[in-house]
């Protein structure tokens, strides 16, 4: 396949092409910001904005990408600040003349509050802040990752707190990442991937650990362990499933080690009372691994517990300090039809089995990297303030037929209250931002700023569980 490289003047919408026509003659400044206006979760976790910004706005623009976007809009039917482009290739050498500040990433911020502004810092091109919506409104994806993980992490830590003997130990690992082949790309699988490790260590989306490597220092994000799937188990046939079973703990069952091996190929009643719980018993007890028996077939609920009750009826348990189960030797992990709710049932009905919490794992897919959208919490991208003949105007959109979408007028900016709490307030017109702002300066002409670690982002992150 051709390497079509990437042009960045092209990573808009058709219609902002003509908009630089559209402002008033005599605005020389734009200041827009982005928030969440509600949606399925009251808080949102800040996350996703550096890697953005490190893939996409710090490559240059240069004349060869101008040529090719006046070129492309011509034949489109669309005017085309050429002239606007040419100064940024020429005057600011290629990099995109604003000003962004965003909450530090990790932070968990109420709904309806500021996230992130962007303002213009050069008169001549103040409409590249809205050209440069639709590069930056992604940023949706991955908060909203971020958040689902984030609320996944408490349901599961708050079972572990009920009725394991370590939660703090258990929690990097209970929810692990299976979403890379069901997301529309690459780059869905790096943000959305890398997004969930905020919270948790467990992934099987390389791409997810490339990202973290590229875009937050980190060398190591996330980890796996030697898993089984349908076709290395059905490759060996009906007939020889022990012998697919025996061959997983040849190979990988050494004294600390974890192992996951899927038993519904076939009948998983059978596979756990007659191969696990019998014919390969001893050689699990012998072995010193732990291993985990992947139930995906049926119901999510009834399996789950029926799983632990038939590797309990063969290995046995041991009472935690808690006074709940958990088995000897072997786990469960679930990841077909895992979802929040899902989560939540298992969990519940696990514990009331009177079934530690540390006994179950979870796997999730398309719920956790593929099932939200932008509307999942609402986010938008408003400009509230323009600089028209040297005056700073507040502007905003009041819709009569819906008041949820009213945006914020006057410079916006985000600080954190008396009560400790973060607030969304309107600088003064003699101020360019709050003494007590919390957002922080993170591009500015082509530069970065205030650069965090992946560390540092997760420290952030779990302060709040």
């Amino acid at each position: 396949m051709q390497n079509i490289t990437f042009n960045p003047i092209l990573d808009t919408d058709s219609y902002k092409a003509s908009h630089f026509l559209q402002y008033p003659p005599s605005t020389t400044g734009l200041f827009a910001y982005l928030e969440s206006r509600g949606g399925r979760f009251p808080q949102t976790l800040f996350f996703g904005l550096q890697a953005i910004l490190k893939s996409q706005l710090l490559q240059p623009i240069t004349s060869e990408h101008v040529a090719e976007a006046a070129e492309l809009f011509a034949q489109h039917g669309l005017p085309f600040a050429k002239p606007g482009f040419d100064r940024i290739v020429n005057h600011h050498q290629g990099h995109w003349p604003v000003r962004i500040r965003a909450v530090p990433e990790g932070t968990l911020v109420p709904t309806h509050n500021v996230l992130m502004t962007v303002e213009s810092t050069d008169p001549a091109v103040p409409w590249v802040v809205t050209y440069l919506e639709t590069m930056i409104l992604r940023l949706w994806y991955p908060v909203t990752v971020a958040t689902l993980s984030f609320q996944a992490r408490q349901i599961i830590e708050t079972a572990l707190i009920q009725s394991a003997d370590d939660p703090a130990f258990e929690i990097p690992f209970k929810l692990h990442d299976f979403g890379a082949r069901g997301v529309s790309s690459r780059e869905s699988a790096m943000l959305g991937g890398l997004a969930h490790l905020v919270n948790f260590q467990g992934t099987d989306t390389v791409a997810a650990l490339v990202a973290a490597r590229n875009y937050y220092g980190c060398p190591m994000a996330g980890y796996s362990i030697p898993a089984a799937e349908h076709s290395t188990m059905t490759s060996w046939g009906r007939s020889r499933e022990t012998e697919a079973y025996q061959s997983m703990l040849d190979q990988f069952a050494k004294p600390g080690a974890i192992l996951a091996v899927v038993s519904d190929s076939y009948d998983i009643d059978h596979a756990i009372a007659h191969i696990w719980g019998k014919v390969l018993k001893s050689k699990v007890m012998e072995s010193g691994a732990t291993i985990v028996i992947r139930v995906d077939s049926g119901d999510p609920v009834q399996q789950v517990v029926s799983a632990l009750s038939k590797l309990d009826n063969a290995f046995g348990h041991q009472l935690n300090s808690k006074g709940f189960k958990l088995l000897n030797h072997v786990r469960v992990i679930q990841g077909d039809g895992i979802d929040l709710n899902t989560i939540q049932e298992i969990l519940n009905t696990v514990l009331r089995a009177g079934y530690s919490a540390s006994n179950v794992v979870f796997g999730m897919g398309g719920a956790l990297l593929q099932k939200v959208n932008r509307d999942t919490q609402k986010f938008a991208y408003k400009v509230c303030e323009a600089t028209i003949d040297g005056k700073r105007i507040p502007i905003r959109k009041e819709p009569a037929s819906d008041k949820g979408k009213w945006s914020k007028a006057g410079r916006q900016d985000l600080i954190r209250n008396t009560n400790g709490e973060l607030q969304t307030i309107t600088v003064p017109d003699s101020l360019d931002q709050s003494p007590e702002s919390v957002l922080q300066p993170v591009y500015v002409d082509g530069k970065l700023q205030n650069e965090a670690s992946f560390d540092e982002i997760r420290k952030r992150a779990s302060g709040y569980s």
